[in-house]
């Protein structure tokens, strides 16, 4: 069995006077919201045989941020095609995935890991997808799971063993709070 773990980007800085979009960098918010992912991937004893993300600065801080709660370092491959990536996108990077990596993490942005999600978990009575097809917040992470290797998962394959948020972990990291 094979799972693949995707975390999206923490909040960053609208405000943040950047030339590029790609340059955009994290928010306090965003940095708190990490930390905290990172602590409870942690206790969830998560861990990565592979890892693969956009080498976006929002991307790139939320990795620093998510180590230090971690607690270990991760240490991507930086892929280009992940940066504002399609799901279709996405699942042509997981499909070049090694064989021999049973757990891999994929850090990127939206709409594109959402879509995924929901491209690869088929549509049914399941409150973790109906979490995700609501919003798949920023800092959150998308456990799934799936038979055989990287190059079959395809379209409704896969199960979704587990979807959280950083307002899941602290209530003043929901979209209601700063």
């Amino acid at each position: 069995m094979k799972t693949l773990t995707l975390l999206r980007h923490a909040k960053s800085g609208w405000d943040d006077p950047v030339a590029r979009d790609f340059d955009r960098p994290l928010n306090a918010k965003g940095k708190r919201a990490a930390a905290m992912v990172g602590r409870h991937m942690r206790t969830l004893e998560l861990a990565f045989d592979h890892a693969i993300a956009s080498p976006a600065v929002r991307v790139v801080e939320t990795l620093a941020q998510i180590e230090s709660g971690y607690g270990r370092t991760i240490a991507p491959a930086m892929d280009r095609r992940v940066y504002l990536a399609s799901a279709v996108t996405l699942l042509d990077v997981v499909h070049g995935f090694p064989a021999e990596a049973a757990r891999a993490l994929l850090i990127g942005h939206n709409p594109g890991l959402e879509d995924l999600v929901l491209m690869l978990v088929a549509d049914g009575a399941d409150p973790l997808r109906d979490a995700v097809e609501d919003k798949y917040p920023t800092a959150s992470i998308a456990e799934l799971q799936f038979e055989g290797d990287w190059s079959d998962l395809a379209t409704g394959t896969a199960r979704l063993t587990r979807f959280v948020r950083p307002r899941d972990l602290d209530p003043t990291l929901g979209p209601d709070a700063d």
